[in-house]
């Protein structure tokens, strides 16, 4: 069974990587043959020579996310209490262990696999099979990895920019990193070989359902406020995928939620000036004092006005002396 399906897939691998060889000698062609500032400024900021068709693909991811994916997630959150919320992304994150592992090895970071290790094994038995953290809690934290951070640890170029249709923002060093890891992952090789491919498609969609529901309000509150939202989902991805390579936990929204879970949980949305508390509140009201209540103080209340009486005192003649 597992021959059979490695004669499927192979030549389908086999395609991806050379797809993924081929634009990165491309990107990396069209780099060297540009002045030494302006391609150092093009792999660290844009790198964006399809933007075009990549602004056209994020129309699209665009469509399909405010049509699809946030009503699936908002359901999600209504359905399936917090709690119960967070064992399930615990469970897929100790379900991504071994390739997690896998990469902290080939990465020569014996520190990285040993937490991997112990995380996934206090996690699975005493954390009930991964649905309950105790790693964390013992002061473990989980950490992602995969072999697209491998790859660029070893100084494999990203390549240019591309945005993935519903997968969303990525590059070809990465795109064929998930692939590779797809393959490699024992979860997909046990439910291949028990012809439960379906397995894995779920997985897949409940991980990416988890972690949309996960940035909602984080990524509406980017767009709310983005002159360029294209321009701000392609920095911060960047960004957050910079500080994965660098193995640092880095408060970034997930702008590819659909590509894996990230390694924090939803930040919290704090106040803003914009939802002060509205309520059936007394107008403002000041006290003032007239020269002879001034005088006698001890003996003679003030009055209390209100700040329309206020406004029209202030514009009335005076009637001090020199005025």
């Amino acid at each position: 069974m597992y021959r059979r399906i490695s004669a499927q897939v192979f030549p389908g691998f086999v395609l991806a990587a050379a797809l993924a060889v081929f634009a990165l000698l491309g990107a990396r062609h069209a780099i060297a043959q540009q002045p030494a500032a302006v391609a150092t400024a093009d792999a660290d900021d844009t790198n964006d020579p399809y933007e075009s068709t990549n602004r056209a693909i994020f129309g699209f991811n665009e469509s399909v996310d405010k049509a699809v994916l946030v009503p699936v997630a908002n359901a999600y959150r209504a359905a399936i209490p917090n709690p119960f919320r967070d064992m399930i992304h615990d469970f897929l994150q100790n379900l991504n262990a071994p390739i997690i592992f896998a990469n902290d090895v080939l990465q020569g970071q014996p520190g990285l696999a040993g937490e991997t290790f112990g995380r996934a094994l206090l996690n699975t038995t005493v954390g009930f099979g991964g649905f309950i953290d105790i790693a964390s809690k013992w002061g473990i934290p989980y950490h992602t990895n995969d072999l697209g951070i491998t790859l660029a640890t070893w100084g494999v170029s990203p390549g240019p920019y591309i945005m993935l249709p519903v997968l969303g923002p990525s590059n070809p060093r990465d795109f064929f990193g998930d692939i590779a890891d797809g393959f490699g992952d024992p979860g997909n090789i046990v439910a291949a070989n028990h012809n439960r491919i379906w397995a894995t498609f779920v997985r897949s969609a409940v991980s990416g359902i988890d972690e949309r529901s996960r940035n909602i309000e984080s990524l509406a509150e980017i767009e709310r406020t983005s002159l360029d939202f294209y321009a701000t989902i392609r920095s911060l991805a960047r960004q957050r995928r910079a500080a994965q390579i660098r193995h640092q936990r880095e408060d970034v929204p997930n702008a590819a939620p659909l590509q894996g879970a990230s390694a924090l949980p939803a930040p919290v949305q704090g106040k803003s000036i914009a939802a002060l508390p509205t309520g059936a509140n007394q107008p403002m009201a000041f006290r003032m004092m007239s020269p002879q209540s001034r005088s006698n103080s001890s003996t003679t209340s003030s009055s209390t006005t209100s700040l329309a009486d206020l406004q029209k005192s202030s514009m009335a003649p005076s009637t001090a002396s020199g005025r």
